[in-house]
C-alpha cells in the first residue's frame, strides 16, 4: 500500500537543498542493478578527480555500504590503493508514531545531505528497492535520478501499462506516477526540476523481438513523462565476481584477484563510458575518465 506523499512530506519537512549535486539511483523493484551501477559511476567520478560521497538509504540491505566495505578490507589485504568514497548508512527511524518516524528520517537525511555537501562536489544516494519514507525524501532530494531497469516487460510495468496485444503504452505506472510527483514538487519550490534518465541493464544478444519493443515502448513513454532513455550495463559474470572484492570494472585488472581481464571487460567499460556521457554532469570531463 502506498502512503500518502503529500502528508507526510509536509509534516517531516523537506531535507534542505545539498550544495553538492545529486545522484539518486531509484527503482521500486530489486535486482535491476542499481547498486552495481551506482558503485561504478562513483568510481568513475572518483577517478576523474572530483569528490564523491555516498549516502545508502536500504539499510535492510546495505548493499552499496557493503561493496565499500569489501574494497576497503581488499585494499588492506593487498596493500593496493583505490579510490574510495564516504558512505553514510542512514537507518529506518524506530519510532511508532508514523509522523514521528519521518520526521526523525528526514532530519537524519538533512544531516547526511549537509556533511556530504561540506566534502564532496557529488553526493550518490542508493535507493532501497520498494516504496519507503526514506525513498520519498530521497527522491525529493536528488538533482539527477537514475533509474536502472532490467530489458523485460516485468520492469517495465512499474512505469507504465502496456496493451497485452499491441504493446501501445496507455499510462503511466506507479514509479512514474510517483517520480512525476516528486518533479512537480521541486518546480513549485521552485528548486531546478530533476533530470530523469532511465537505463536499460542487462541487454542480452537474444530475444531481439522483445528488445525492439522494450525500445519502442520507452521511447513512446520518454516523450509522454519526460525523461531520458540511456545506455546500461549488459549482463555479465563479472560484476558478481567483483562485489566479494569491492572492485569495479576500472580497477581490472588487480594483482591476487582471480578474475582475467578480457575483451568482454573492454566492452563493459565502453557501456559506461556510454553511460557516463548520458548522465551529463555538470564539471565532469569524460577525457579525464580513466574508462
Amino acid at each position: 500500500m502506498r502512503v500518502a506523499y503529500d502528508h507526510r512530506l509536509e509534516l517531516a519537512g523537506k531535507p534542505p537543498a545539498p550544495s553538492a549535486y545529486t545522484i539518486a539511483f531509484g527503482n521500486e523493484k530489486g535486482g535491476t542493478g542499481k547498486s552495481t551501477t551506482a558503485v561504478h559511476v562513483a568510481i568513475s567520478l572518483l577517478q576523474m578527480g572530483v569528490r564523491v560521497s555516498v549516502i545508502d538509504l536500504d539499510s535492510r540491505q546495505r548493499t552499496f555500504a557493503r561493496y565499500i566495505e569489501n574494497r576497503s578490507a581488499f585494499m588492506d589485504r593487498s596493500g593496493m590503493e583505490l579510490a574510495l568514497p564516504n558512505v553514510r548508512v542512514i537507518e529506518r527511524s524506530m519510532r511508532q508514531n508514523i509522523d514521528a518516524a519521518v520526521a526523525e528520517e528526514s532530519e537524519m537525511l538533512g544531516e547526511a545531505l549537509a556533511a556530504s555537501s561540506e566534502e564532496a562536489d557529488f553526493i550518490i544516494i542508493d535507493m532501497p528497492g520498494n516504496d519507503t519514507n526514506l525513498s520519498r525524501l530521497g527522491h525529493a532530494a536528488t538533482d539527477t535520478l537514475v533509474t536502472p531497469m532490467n530489458d523485460s516487460f516485468l520492469d517495465f510495468d512499474l512505469l507504465a501499462k502496456v496493451d497485452a496485444e499491441t504493446f501501445e503504452v496507455l499510462g503511466p505506472s506507479l514509479y512514474a506516477e510517483f517520480v512525476w510527483e516528486c518533479r512537480k514538487r521541486r518546480v513549485l519550490s521552485r528548486r531546478p526540476a530533476i533530470d530523469w534518465v532511465v537505463t536499460r541493464n542487462r541487454v542480452t544478444s537474444i530475444e531481439a523481438h522483445n528488445k525492439r519493443r522494450v525500445g519502442t515502448a520507452l521511447s513512446a513513454l520518454a516523450d509522454r513523462i519526460g525523461f531520458r532513455v540511456g545506455p546500461g550495463l549488459s549482463e555479465r559474470v563479472v560484476f558478481r565476481e567483483l562485489f566479494p572484492f569491492g572492485l569495479t570494472l576500472l580497477d581490472l585488472p588487480a594483482p591476487g584477484v582471480p578474475i582475467k581481464f578480457t575483451m568482454s571487460h573492454v566492452s563493459a567499460r565502453q557501456e559506461l563510458r556510454a553511460l557516463m556521457s548520458v548522465l551529463q554532469l555538470p564539471g565532469v570531463e569524460l577525457g579525464a575518465a580513466a574508462i
